[in-house]
C-alpha cells in the first residue's frame, strides 16, 4: 500500500510510535476485514496509513482520546487556536501550567497538541496529581501540523468510534468475527514501563500476562490480530503460542539523535 496525497500524517508525536515500522505492518491488512481496532492508540500511525472504513480507537489516556475527538469535530478551530500560541519555552510552560478542565474543548485540544509537539521525545507523563510534567525540548520536535493535514485527519477520525479504557475491557466488549486488531502496547520489563508515559497507569508484567490472554480471546472470536513488541525474553514467553517475526527498526534512546540504534522488534500474529 502506498501513501496517497490525501493520506493524513499522524499529527501527534508519541514515544514508541511504530511509524518507521509501517512497511512491515501494512501487508498484514486486507480488504476482507470488517473493522479495524487499536486498543493502544497513541498516535494511531497505522490507522492513518490504512484508512479503514470502520474502526474503534481506544486508549487508557483520557486526554489523548479527548484530543482525537475534539480534532475530529473542530479541526479548523483547533488549528487557528494552536497557531496563535507563541513558539518557545515560555509559552510551553505557560500552557503546561494551565488546568485543562477549565478550557473549552478546542482550547484543550490545542494545548494538548502544542505540548505534545514541543515536549521531550513525544512523552506523555504525569505527576502524582495527574498533571502533565514532561519538559520542553528546544530542538528535534518539528513543526506544528498543517491545517490541511488536521482536516484530512478529522475526516478519517469520523470513521472511528473513540473509547477511553483499559485494553482488556475494550476488547472484551467489542471484538467480533472479521475484525482486524492492531496492538502496540507499552513495553514492560521487570514490572515497570520503559517510557513511563501514563504515570500511575504504568504497564507492567501483570498487564503483559493479561494481554497474552486477550490474544486468545481475539483468536477465539474469529478476528485477526497483529502485535508489535520489543524483542525481549518477556515477550517471547508471553507470545510463544503465536507466529512471530523478528524485524528491525530505528529507535531513539533517551530522545537524543546520538543514541539512535537499530532495535529488534517482534511482530506477532495469529496467521
Amino acid at each position: 500500500m502506498t501513501e496517497s496525497s490525501d493520506t493524513p500524517r499522524p499529527f501527534l508525536r508519541w514515544a514508541g510510535s511504530k511509524r518507521k515500522l509501517l512497511p512491515k505492518l501494512i501487508p498484514y491488512w486486507g480488504e476482507g476485514y470488517e473493522r479495524y481496532l487499536e486498543p493502544f492508540s497513541g498516535s494511531a500511525s497505522l490507522f492513518f496509513a490504512l484508512k479503514p472504513k470502520r474502526a474503534i480507537l481506544s486508549d487508557i489516556n483520557a486526554g489523548l482520546i479527548q484530543t482525537l475527538g475534539f480534532i475530529r469535530d473542530y479541526p479548523e478551530v483547533i488549528y487557528e487556536t494552536v497557531k496563535n500560541y507563541p513558539l518557545g519555552k515560555a509559552s510551553f510552560y505557560s500552557l503546561r501550567a494551565q488546568n485543562p478542565d477549565l478550557l473549552s474543548p478546542p482550547e484543550r485540544a490545542a494545548r494538548f497538541l502544542f505540548l505534545n509537539r514541543f515536549c521531550f521525545n513525544g512523552l506523555y507523563r504525569t505527576n502524582s496529581k495527574g498533571s502533565f510534567n514532561v519538559p520542553f525540548s528546544p530542538k528535534g520536535t518539528g513543526s506544528l501540523p498543517s491545517k490541511e493535514n488536521l482536516i484530512r485527519a478529522a475526516a478519517l477520525l469520523r470513521r472511528a468510534k473513540l473509547r477511553c479504557g483499559d485494553f482488556e475491557g475494550i476488547l472484551l466488549e467489542n471484538i467480533r468475527h472479521g475484525d482486524f486488531v492492531y496492538l502496540d502496547p507499552p513495553y514492560a520489563v521487570g514490572n515497570r514501563r520503559v517510557f513511563r508515559q501514563y504515570g500511575p497507569h504504568s504497564f507492567g508484567l501483570d498487564d503483559l500476562r493479561r494481554l497474552s490472554k486477550a490474544l486468545t480471546l481475539i483468536h477465539r472470536r474469529g478476528a485477526r490480530f497483529v502485535l508489535s513488541y520489543a524483542d525481549c525474553h518477556e515477550a517471547r514467553v508471553a507470545f510463544r503460542n503465536w507466529t512471530s517475526v523478528r524485524v528491525f527498526t530505528q529507535r531513539n534512546i533517551s530522545g537524543f539523535a546520538r543514541h539512535r540504534r537499530r532495535a529488534a522488534e517482534l511482530v506477532v500474529s495469529n496467521s
